[in-house]
């Protein structure tokens, strides 16, 4: 059984992708589902595959059901549709979007063909993961909710009582005005 190999990279940022294993027989409601987890996107709004060229144009449309949308051509749909039926070359390509209100785009790329399955993986893998991915409903850090609380608790766009904004003391900053300033006559020569 052949085993595709798909690198999945997020539109915005070619550095961060995830690279997910699956079986040929396996559908792209499969796909689907394993970008989604690999991403950590829940699975709440609609979605679609785009067939692709290396100009990554979009082709034939492979989607999880029929939207209320004119087509150029019937879509295929996803829990139909085999993912080895629509591999015709080495590179196939494909675009995969989510959440049609935000427009989540994906660029699914076919990097390695084998057939040897790993009996520890369960199909459709994720196998590699870089970058950390968008957050689908926010900001999202590494830090994760703790970063909010620090962010709420503490408004760091005020000066600190007892210093002004430049950080001195608001004391010795107070008469600094009427000493001795530019064109005033009391500059040494």
């Amino acid at each position: 059984m052949a085993i595709l190999k798909f690198r999945v990279y997020f539109e915005e940022d070619d550095s961060i992708y995830r690279d997910i294993a699956i079986k040929h027989t396996q559908s792209f409601f499969d796909l689907h589902l394993a970008i989604l987890k690999s991403f950590e996107f829940d699975s709440k709004h609609q979605a679609t595959f785009y067939r692709s060229n290396d100009n990554w144009a979009r082709g034939r449309e492979i989607s999880v059901e029929k939207y209320n949308k004119v087509y150029k051509a019937e879509p295929l749909i996803m829990a139909d549709t085999s993912i080895g039926s629509e591999i015709r070359n080495p590179n196939e390509k494909f675009i995969y979007t989510y959440d049609f209100v935000k427009g989540w785009t994906f660029l699914v790329e076919l990097i390695n063909v084998s057939k040897e399955e790993n009996s520890k993986l369960t199909y459709p893998a994720t196998i590699r993961s870089e970058g950390i991915a968008p957050s689908q409903y926010g900001t999202k850090s590494m830090l994760g909710d703790r970063f909010v609380d620090v962010e709420e608790k503490y408004d760091l766009t005020k000066g600190v009582e007892g210093f002004s904004t430049e950080g001195g003391d608001k004391e010795s900053d107070e008469g600094l005005e009427d000493e001795v300033s530019p064109g005033d006559g009391n500059e040494e020569e």
